[in-house]
């Protein structure tokens, strides 16, 4: 028997087509999109700002005020047209002494040399031997002829003898039309071994003929230790402003050697003698091991009777930064000194350039 609803008994339930009539109102809703609510009018937005009222004090005050009166901007030109621009003043063209530094045959220390050039400020190429020896290279283009320390032909028959009779074989010339022109000329350790046997120096007698010779040091075995030097009074300016010098030798062969005292008393009175070797103090009356070679009067360094010509057996090159220097972490190294000597063989080519 079907029941009967009774009122608060039984809940009332939708009918079928009432259930489907709902969804489709549902689904309509969702359809409808929202329409986008109306911007309001810019002058609703703006905020009125409420201004002060000016002051009669403030009014007169702003009437005394002048403001400057504003350019006329000129018309821009269309692209067509030319424009005038100012002449740029001209700049002058600063040019660095070029320094050649020799490489070949077993010399190996021309990258070291050609750094301390152009921290001295030259423009230091390193050119091999055969590129001169074939005309490929000028000396006549460069300022400072420098030849490095290493070993030649590996020291055969005497250090730097091999080399230098290469030299006169090949560009004897061209070496000799650059020293008769005053430019500078540095040997460093083979270096001077070479010009030594070349005869360019010390050339006392202006005869470019062999006067001394470096041979074998006199403890008999090669040295290689930090060493002090002190400038002499001499006709080299190279050292002008330099109290001494304080770097490395590493040779085997760097006594320097003259026929006899009377012309080791000649090179001095004639102020050829350029370096010698000191204790820290700067005495130049100095043994073993100061004196690393045995050289007498402890001569280092020579120059030729122009003083443009020089070289010397210890190497400045190695020592113009502080990190080189054995006692560097405390506090303790000269590398301005090495630097200024380089400065001063670049300032004396100046003038050739």
């Amino acid at each position: 028997m079907p029941l009967r609803r009774k009122a608060g008994l039984l809940p009332r339930l939708p009918l079928p087509g009432m259930v489907l009539m709902a969804s489709k109102k549902k689904a309509a809703k969702r359809k409808v999109a929202k329409k986008p609510a109306k911007k309001p009018a810019k002058k609703m937005m703006e905020k009125k700002i409420m201004k002060k009222p000016i002051s009669k004090k403030a009014v007169k005050m702003k009437s005394k005020i002048s403001h400057p009166k504003k350019k006329a901007v000129a018309p821009i030109k269309k692209a067509t047209e030319k424009m005038a621009f100012p002449k740029t003043p001209a700049v002058p063209s600063i040019r660095k002494p070029k320094c050649l530094v020799l490489a070949g045959f077993g010399l190996n220390s021309e990258a070291e040399l050609a750094n301390a050039f152009e921290l001295g400020g030259a423009d230091a190429r390193i050119v091999h031997f055969s590129d001169i020896a074939s005309g490929k290279v000028k000396m006549r283009d460069y300022q400072i002829f420098a030849i490095p320390g290493g070993w030649s032909f590996a020291d055969e028959i005497s250090s730097g003898r091999i080399l230098a009779n290469k030299l006169k074989s090949t560009f004897k010339a061209q070496f000799d039309e650059f020293v008769s022109s005053g430019k500078p000329v540095i040997g460093v350790c083979n270096g001077f071994q070479t010009l030594v046997k070349l005869g360019a120096l010390p050339n006392a007698n202006l005869s470019l003929s062999q006067e001394a010779t470096l041979t074998n040091n006199a403890s008999g075995r090669f040295e290689d230790r930090w060493v002090h030097m002190k400038p002499q009074k001499s006709v080299c300016k190279y050292l002008e402003g330099v109290p001494f010098i304080n770097c490395p030798v590493r040779h085997g062969e760097g006594r320097f050697v003259v026929k006899d005292e009377k012309e080791l008393a000649a090179l001095e009175k004639k102020g050829l003698v350029v370096l010698k070797y000191s204790d820290e103090k700067g005495n130049c009356d100095v043994p073993y091991p100061l004196n690393p070679n045995g050289s007498p009067h402890g001569i280092a360094g020579i120059c030729d009777p122009t003083g443009k010509v020089f070289a010397l057996m210890p190497h400045p090159e190695v020592a113009v930064r502080k990190e080189c220097f054995p006692r560097f972490t405390s506090g303790i190294s000269h590398e301005k000194n090495s630097i200024r000597f380089f400065q001063n063989i670049v300032k004396a080519a100046a003038e050739y350039v």
